[in-house]
């Protein structure tokens, strides 16, 4: 998963700069490019930002519009997003092409896959309604995960996933909820820690968007295009189907996740991907890698807050911490954590939990 989930589309207006020398950069780069892509700069907008520095704009073009993405070099690197977007293209997804890219100074033109998101068009009430959306999306997984070849894409090993989760006892626990994070507490979040590593990578290992969910999926005429994939990894193969089910910004009831995990199961199956054969051991590594997301993501939030402003995202964190709670209640190993997270949240008592909305 990248840092955290990029966010919706933003109105549309001039953009802001407060780098009065990148805005210059930029208006440089953007007037080279007018006469080969007939860019019609009086129409450039915002189109999306995301939670990490990039930005992204829209431009119209007699192709129709365009994406521009500006990642300054600073904080971001736009060569894994070109590598993952050409590994992508050949798995036969629906990503955006590179039309013009300026590295050193960390500017993209993008072709444009459309103003809404599936966020946008399910039905949170309406489960079965989205089921055309999630077979889409099941598709897509399955095409990203067949192309998969180690070596390729950076490992999600332990210390990957262990520094993930450590943000949570450090932006959640320490700066968000101030809990000192020492002693016994910390002795049980070691425990566990590494009894979910090890759980997650006993399952084999594909290539991992990480960040596989509606609000980064695009419904388009040829299937869903799919967006914000520049962190992606060479992980195990629970963990895109986790984020897709347990979402940063949706939640269904079980019996609705339970379908499309068995779907994906089954279609994975016949590709020949190593989910397994006891579709029961395989829900129970989607549980427990989602775990080690929702354990980060909750961690991720509380650092958007208090460390770059962005208070939003806070407002999903009882979603997360509801995640958490459901797959700490099924398992015996996880009990420690449950007791844990129901003290820092002040719940008196431990009481039977569906894995329904929050």
């Amino acid at each position: 998963m990248s840092d955290a989930p990029s966010t919706e589309p933003t109105p549309s207006r001039a953009p802001v700069w407060s780098d009065l020398q990148r805005q210059a950069d930029f208006n440089a780069w953007l007037s080279a490019l007018v006469p080969g892509h007939g860019l019609q700069i009086d129409s450039l907008r915002n189109a999306s930002a995301d939670a990490s520095f990039r930005r992204y704009f829209r431009i119209d073009s007699p192709n129709g519009s365009r994406i521009i993405m500006d990642a300054p070099p600073g904080q971001e690197d736009c060569q894994p997003f070109a590598k993952v977007a050409a590994l992508m293209h050949a798995a036969q997804m629906q990503v955006p092409q590179v039309l013009a890219w300026d590295d050193r100074r960390g500017f993209m033109l993008l072709t444009d896959l459309g103003e809404k998101t599936m966020l946008q068009v399910v039905k949170p009430d309406q489960p079965q309604a989205n089921l055309q959306w999630y077979l889409q999306a099941i598709d897509s997984l399955i095409a990203w995960q067949t192309a998969s070849r180690p070596g390729v894409l950076p490992p999600y090993d332990e210390t990957l996933l262990r520094a993930e989760m450590e943000l949570f006892p450090r932006w959640y626990l320490q700066e968000y909820r101030g809990v000192a994070v020492d002693g016994d507490l910390r002795r049980t979040l070691d425990a566990v820690f590494s009894h979910i590593i090890k759980e997650n990578l006993n399952w084999p290992g594909v290539y991992v968007h990480r960040d596989f969910m509606p609000r980064n999926l695009m419904p388009g005429p040829k299937g869903l295009g799919v967006l914000d994939f520049q962190d992606a990894v060479y992980g195990p193969i629970t963990y895109d189907i986790a984020s897709l089910m347990r979402d940063a910004f949706l939640s269904w009831e079980e019996d609705f996740c339970l379908d499309i995990t068995v779907r994906y199961w089954e279609q994975a199956r016949r590709a020949s991907l190593p989910v397994g054969e006891d579709f029961g051991e395989f829900y129970r590594g989607v549980e427990w890698m989602g775990l080690q997301r929702h354990l980060k993501v909750a961690g991720i939030f509380a650092r958007l807050t208090l460390r770059d402003g962005k208070p939003q995202y806070l407002a999903d964190t009882p979603r997360f911490i509801n995640y958490i709670r459901a797959t700490t209640t099924r398992y015996r190993e996880l009990r420690p954590l449950l007791r844990l997270i129901e003290r820092v949240e002040g719940i008196e008592t431990a009481q039977a939990y569906s894995f329904g909305r929050p």
